[in-house]
């Protein structure tokens, strides 16, 4: 059995497969200070109370947080008895290639989204990334890498509006029914939506211009469907997409030593 475990700034996940199959996932806040002892006695627990009793014999990490890789990797050889593969590094092969400029360190849940965007939908594709960044990764014909565009996550930028202005109040995401709002939380509402909803079509539009060829744009993260609802924005959304690549990042290492 694999052990994907994807971290991200906001949460981590872990998720157990029988070859491509997906037997449970499960989630938890992101914490630096988190113990390979408590990892494993969350995840055990989590794994009883499903009654899921199975071997672990590989496991891959993905993390956009430096200061957990460590105690991850503890994690995996301490309980699971594997050495496990970590994106990012130099001896965890990539099945695509990576054409940025020269010492630029690309984040590895962004090069894991464009493996598995290609895997499932070939090449010339945007995949977007609804995380704490909301991130628009390129991937070129050949599933290359090519590079992307970093903005400010949905959730960011409300809590910002809500930090640097006292008068404003925290406010959940969600569609108006008017784009002008008679009421403050209305109105912070329909410029968060509607302000995303313009960056993604104006950014997608300028990627497909700069690249003068037809993209696909393949959406991934909670708040997608979301904004798929008020606009055809994406071609496809994928709710496992960055789990999927660490299963193919996986396989890709196994089948080339």
């Amino acid at each position: 059995m694999l052990l994907t475990i994807d971290c991200g700034n906001t949460n981590t996940v872990f998720a157990i497969w029988d070859g491509t199959e997906l037997v449970n996932s499960w989630r938890r806040a992101t914490n630096p200070q988190s113990t390979a002892d408590e990892y494993y006695t969350w995840l055990r627990t989590s794994m009883n109370l499903q009654n899921i009793d199975v071997a672990i014999t590989d496991c891959i990490i993905s993390s956009t947080v430096p200061r957990v890789v460590f105690n991850l990797r503890v994690l995996c050889d301490r309980y699971f008895d594997t050495r496990p593969l970590v994106v990012g590094k130099p001896e965890t092969k990539l099945p695509v290639g990576v054409r940025v400029d020269a010492g630029t360190a690309v984040g590895p849940d962004r090069l894991v989204n464009t493996v598995a965007g290609f895997d499932r939908h070939g090449g010339d594709i945007i995949v977007v990334d609804f995380g704490t960044a909301t991130t628009f990764d390129v991937a070129d014909t050949d599933g290359a890498y090519i590079g992307g565009v970093i903005a400010p996550g949905v959730n960011l930028s409300l809590e910002a509006l809500h930090m640097a202005a006292a008068a404003l109040p925290h406010v959940d995401i969600t569609q108006p029914q008017k784009v002008v709002g008679t009421n403050t939380v209305a109105c912070m509402q329909s410029g968060i939506f509607w302000g995303y909803v313009g960056l993604i079509k104006e950014i997608t539009a300028r990627i497909r211009a700069e690249r003068d060829r037809p993209m696909k744009v393949i959406a991934t993260g909670g708040l997608a469907p979301l904004f798929q609802q008020a606009e055809e924005l994406f071609d496809a959304f994928e709710d496992d997409l960055t789990m999927h690549g660490l299963t193919v990042i996986h396989q890709y290492n196994k089948d080339n030593p």
